[in-house]
């Protein structure tokens, strides 16, 4: 009851996944139970709607994909939207995704990231209602928000409600980085918040309400059946891969920090089996032990940096995330270190040979932090930086919090 009245209040986010670990010890936190796994929260009202699904492969009751369970149920799904990397989730990073049927149930999937990134009227047109379920990891550079932005913008421009099926953000512990500099909005920034904003999916989209963040500043009609017993603080194992990249907890807790490799002369481990866990160039030979090859991984990285040639430098595949954790901060000394002993500093910035999206300063979401980086500031005064922003940041994302 308790769980059905928050909702209500909150109404005023063939090929299964393949789970993250099979160990039991692996499992998501006890007690937590997802929006999408209290079906009897939402089931009744779904029935006799018209109902399309924005989902993909993270969209899970159980261990079996939304769109499948609710047909069983009797649900009317007449058609899923697919984000990037596809509703099934065999498309790489950043690859343009067409419009298909879908081999397991047939129903017709419309792509958000190819030829349009939101649906339009005609799209729209024979839906009632519209699920938003898909597993976000807390970072302003991870495009689901941008897609959870549009779908809602189609909604409220065709007067359709949403409903957000919400999933715990395994980061949400962290508020951290610097606050987008607007004049740098991108693909992998589209908002005023910093790198780790700190809430779940249907907290960000009361944020989007709330702060006009839609192109017309026209709300969207939400629903949403929050996650039971759930804090910010909890620890959270994803029971499905987020993406193709992001295939193990220790890559989703260190995402923060090291998807700012991204915009280095590095390779962050595309092309090896655990990306954004270990970072390195043929350049750094001699001055690290740990060395990797990065090969073309189909559904992966087809092209990695670095393809074929050994790449020497931190692994990070051990490192204790509960040090994260007892910090609160995005680690910056990984970014310091692999810097001062790159020996061609000047290019260690350059993208230049990579086919990788987005320069440092799209990623940090300013212009200082390479600057400061290549002055030789400490991290403590980096983040020295960041605090006023931080502290104005915190205060608007409290109006939205769902949870503790």
């Amino acid at each position: 009851m308790k769980g059905l009245l928050f909702g209500l209040l909150c109404a005023a986010a063939g090929l299964y996944a393949a789970p993250l670990y099979q160990k039991k010890k692996d499992a998501p936190a006890a007690g937590i139970i997802t929006g999408a796994d209290q079906t009897d929260q939402y089931i009744s009202y779904l029935k006799g709607k018209r109902v399309a699904v924005l989902a993909n492969p993270t969209t899970i009751i159980g261990n079996k994909h939304l769109v499948d369970s609710l047909l069983k149920r009797g649900v009317n799904i007449v058609k899923v939207f697919g984000p990037e990397h596809g509703f099934r989730g065999n498309a790489s990073n950043g690859a343009r995704v067409g419009d298909e049927k879908d081999p397991v149930t047939g129903i017709n999937i419309i792509s958000l990231y190819g030829a349009k990134r939101k649906p339009t009227a005609a799209d729209l047109a024979d839906v009632d209602l519209m699920i938003y379920d898909v597993q976000d990891v807390g970072c302003r550079f991870y495009t689901n928000i941008n897609t959870l932005r549009d779908l809602m913008e189609a909604c409220a421009d065709n007067d359709k409600e949403l409903m957000i099926l919400d999933r715990p953000n395994p980061n949400g512990y962290l508020v951290d980085g610097p606050i987008l500099d607007m004049r740098l909005k991108s693909g992998i920034g589209q908002f005023p918040v910093p790198i780790a904003h700190g809430m779940t999916i249907a907290e960000f989209a009361q944020m989007i309400n709330g702060e006009g963040w839609t192109y017309n500043k026209k709300k969207c009609r939400l629903r949403i059946i929050p996650v039971a017993n759930y804090n910010h603080d909890m620890e959270y194992t994803l029971p499905v891969k987020p993406s193709p990249n992001l295939n193990t907890q220790q890559s989703i807790l260190l995402y923060p920090a090291t998807c700012l490799f991204e915009g280095t002369i590095l390779n962050h481990g595309r092309g090896t089996q655990y990306p954004f866990t270990v970072f390195g160039s043929p350049l750094l030979k001699g001055k690290y032990t740990f060395s990797f090859t990065p090969v073309s991984i189909p559904g992966m990285s087809e092209t990695p940096l670095y393809m074929n040639k050994v790449c020497y430098g931190l692994d990070l595949r051990n490192y204790n995330v509960q040090k994260l954790r007892d910090t609160r901060r995005i680690n910056l000394d990984w970014m310091i270190e692999l810097y001062n002993a790159y020996p061609d500093k000047e290019r260690f910035f350059d993208r230049s040979q990579s086919n990788q999206i987005g320069s440092i300063d799209g990623l940090a979401g300013v212009y200082d932090f390479k600057k400061q980086i290549m002055a030789g500031m400490s991290a403590d005064a980096i983040r020295a930086s960041w605090e006023e922003g931080l502290t104005a940041y915190r205060k608007t994302r409290s109006r939205y919090l769902l949870y503790p």
